[in-house]
């Protein structure tokens, strides 16, 4: 262990002593978007004398500390003019950068060599990032953009079939994803449950999807990290856009508070497909709504200031007796801060609301539950010098946990209110972590999290005998709940605490256009989604880490080969990857998760485990453009019984998990047909999800029983479907400001029915047991009309 320190220290140190060996000045600033002010993210500013670059962070931000000297910069960023300047480099420069779209080009700019040695070299993999305009050309359904649908098309990333909710990443749960809109936790990405996104691609700047290798900045989940930015809002002048869709519209209104120094941007969605119920003589509900908002305010060259928020509900009901209301809110207060050209802060005050609301009139009751978590955040980028970036900081959240209250919806109800037991907690972290550049070939990222998770006191808590919440009934090998002895008041204080210590590590090995990389990733979740459906769902509970729930906790190895080939004009990128979870729970047989209030009764704690390789080749450049993803991999769980008597789940043996895709095969293709067509076409391939079948049946009173066997032994039928779409963009007039064009989508072209579930029924009229497939969509046609102005 000394040895691994001394090691660590000399590479340190031989980089600050080399950085002082020879007069060297710091260059940074902004890059931004010359018609809006808008920052951009991931810009390169390369130096072709040097082989070096740097790329702006997720502010627009850069900081490159070089020797003194003339050069020449070389500012790329795909879809907008390359900007070439000539610099004398004798002290501390400040240079801003302002890009022009290149709106009249077909091919997207040519991105230098130098610039993309920089990009294959960086330590980091497992990432895809996506912009705003790559999702909104992806064929969905009901030709609505949508960053979830977008983002399953890449390898490693599947979820539980049409109109399924999350998304499941490298063989992991959709709990285990930590979605993040402007930093501010997102717990439901889905609206009309799964249909649709919460997020409106007019508002969204990028996205960057992290499935391994994730930052040390980042914690709390698992699976993987989705990074969304929203616009900032246009300081130049009034813009506006939207659409109109068949099922939905949007509206999104950007403009200056103060003309370069402050701007707003309020964007809104809502569908409208119940207002047609009627026609059909339904008396239902079935809609969404969502806002998303900004404002920023730029102080002076070294002090900004950014407010925004989100705000979304579902409504769905049947008649008035039943309606069920979900949906997000968060907020997010931040202060971006100079110290000087080679150290940048962000302070963050977050909020985030997750609420669940259902009226039941026909039993005379409301219910209504969520999560509410306040967090605080400090983040440092301190670039030291051109080969060492030192990232720091510490964030605590609080939450609050409302597993649900129940309340009389009438004076005529014989329900009497009761609130379940609300939970409380804390988590506190810390993190450092560094990207360092050992020779012209070898990178390095490497850093630690530390993280601390107390679970607070709380009203009631169930006292066991033995401390065991679940027994074994070893005559007819089956578990039950066991019967807690007393109840325990803890009002204060805490009830349990967990520390961990997470270590990240990465490295690139680059030689020509090609390079090796690994990465070793250690992660603690403290929070669960109770759900026993493969598809979350909005009545799913979210519960803490305590007494009788234990953290999950991941190792993850990854190792990978990228090239590029032809300047950039074809990339490769090939991975494989395995990780295991501890503590992963598991629920009994019978398990019922709705309004139970003493969620240790029917929980299991076992382990999980997933490996496979994936593959993406991509197409960047020219009129055709796209990309082609497969993965072959295994995600399989583990319950063992806790003594040698217990048969833990399906014996103690490996099970599929409910989102175990052997194959994911997906194909993304954009052409540009001329200045006024272009087509988008998706193929997408799966294996079929694991489920259970009857394996049998009995007489029992007259009635005939299904009996089944072992969990998720059976699969749904393999997945495939085609989607297309045609944009066309109307000639531009003169005398009109106004920029247009329809969106001509087919879901579904060959009219697939895609198995959603298989249920089995006896046949009133032959007796005999049958099987039936249940399919959500067949061929959707849609048409949607975009405009900005």
């Amino acid at each position: 262990m000394k040895f691994h320190i001394r090691v660590c220290l000399f590479i340190f140190l031989s980089s600050s002593y080399l950085s002082f060996g020879q007069q060297k000045f710091t260059l940074s600033g902004i890059v931004s978007q010359k018609n809006s002010n808008e920052t951009l993210i991931g810009v390169t500013i390369a130096i072709p004398e040097l082989q070096t670059g740097v790329i702006t962070n997720e502010y627009g931000f850069y900081s490159i500390t070089l020797p003194e000297g003339n050069y020449t910069l070389v500012t790329n960023y795909l879809g907008f003019q390359e900007i070439k300047k000539d610099i004398t480099l004798t002290d501390n420069k400040k240079i801003n950068f302002q890009l022009k779209e290149e709106a009249e080009q077909l091919e997207e700019v040519i991105v230098i060599e130098d610039k993309e040695r920089i990009d294959i070299r960086k330590p980091q993999m497992s990432v895809n990032t996506l912009k705003a305009e790559t999702i909104k050309n992806i064929p969905v359904i009901l030709g609505e953009a949508d960053i979830i649908k977008s983002i399953l098309l890449l390898p490693g990333v599947t979820n539980a079939g049409e109109g399924a909710s999350g998304f499941n990443v490298r063989g992991g749960s959709a709990d285990q994803n930590l979605i993040l809109l402007d930093e501010a936790t997102i717990f439901n990405s889905s609206h009309l449950f799964g249909f649709f996104s919460v997020f409106n691609p007019d508002a969204i700047k990028n996205i960057k999807l992290y499935k391994g290798g994730i930052p040390a900045r980042y914690g709390g989940r698992v699976s993987s990290v989705l990074d969304i930015f929203q616009k900032e809002g246009n300081s130049k002048e009034i813009k506006v856009n939207g659409g109109l869709g068949l099922v939905a519209s949007r509206l999104l209104v950007e403009g200056p508070i103060i003309k370069d120094k402050s701007a707003f941007l309020i964007g809104g969605r809502a569908s409208y497909a119940h207002l047609f119920f009627p026609l059909f003589n339904l008396d239902n509900t079935a809609y969404f709504f969502d806002l998303n908002a900004k404002l920023n305010y730029k102080i002076n060259q070294n002090n900004n200031l950014f407010l925004s928020g989100y705000f979304g509900r579902d409504v769905f009901g049947i008649s008035d007796s039943f309606v069920n209301t979900y949906g997000n809110s968060v907020g997010n207060f931040r202060w971006n801060h100079l110290f000087s050209d080679k150290l940048f802060s962000n302070l963050s005050l977050i909020y985030s609301d997750y609420y669940y609301g259902l009226k039941l009139d026909f039993v005379g009751f409301n219910w209504n539950s969520g999560i509410q978590n306040f967090n605080i955040k400090y983040d440092l980028k301190h670039y030291l010098n051109n080969d060492l970036q030192v990232n720091y900081g510490i964030n605590n959240i609080y939450y609050k946990f409302n597993p649900g209250k129940i309340e009389p919806s009438n004076t005529n109800s014989g329900i009497i209110e009761e609130q379940l037991t609300q939970k409380f907690a804390n988590e506190f972290a810390a993190y450092i972590d560094i990207e360092q550049n050992i020779t012209k070939n070898l990178s390095l990222q490497y850093g630690v999290r530390f993280s601390h998770f107390n679970r607070l006191g709380q009203d009631e808590i169930n006292v066991y005998e033995n401390n065991e919440a679940i027994l074994f009934n070893e005559e007819f090998q089956l578990y039950y709940s066991a019967n807690p002895t007393e109840t325990s008041n803890v009002k204060k204080g805490s009830l349990k605490t967990f520390t961990n210590v997470e270590p990240r590590l990465g490295f690139s090995y680059s030689f020509k256009n090609n390079a090796i990389k690994g990465s070793y990733t250690r992660l603690s979740q403290y929070l669960h989604l109770l759900s026993n459906t493969s598809s979350p769902t909005p009545l799913d509970v979210w519960t803490p880490s305590g007494p009788f729930i234990k953290p999950q906790l991941l190792d993850q190895f990854a190792l990978g080969y990228f090239k590029t080939i032809d300047e950039n004009k074809y990339s490769i990128e090939t991975e494989v990857f395995y990780k295991k979870i501890k503590n992963r729970i598991d629920y009994i047989n019978g398990a019922n998760l709705i309004a139970n209030d003493a969620i240790e009764q029917i929980i299991l704690n076992g382990r999980a485990r997933a490996y496979g390789v994936e593959f993406l080749f991509k197409k960047n450049e020219g009129k055709l453009k796209g990309w082609l993803a497969y993965t072959l991999s295994k995600s399989e769980q583990q319950t063992p019984g806790r003594t040698p008597i217990e048969t833990g789940i399906n014996f103690g043996e490996w099970y599929n998990t409910a989102y175990d895709k052997t194959h994911d095969f997906s194909l993304y293709a954009s052409y540009e047909l001329n200045t006024k067509w272009s087509i988008n076409s998706n193929l997408i391939y799966q294996t079929g999800q694991p489920t259970n079948y009857p394996v049998g049946q009995f007489q029992f009173q007259g009635l005939t029983v299904p009996y089944y066997g072992l969990r998720n032994n059976e699969r749904l039928p393999n997945y495939h479907r085609i989607d297309l779409s045609a944009t066309l963009t109307p000639k531009k007039s003169t005398f009109k400001k106004i920029k247009s064009e329809w969106v001509f989508s087919i879901y579904n072209l060959y009219n697939r029915k895609n198995a959603a579930s298989i249920n089995f029924n006896r046949n009133t009229e032959t007796g005999n047991n049958e099987a039936i497939r249940t399919s959500i969509f067949g061929i959707v046609p849609a048409v949607t009309y975009n405009f900005k102005f």
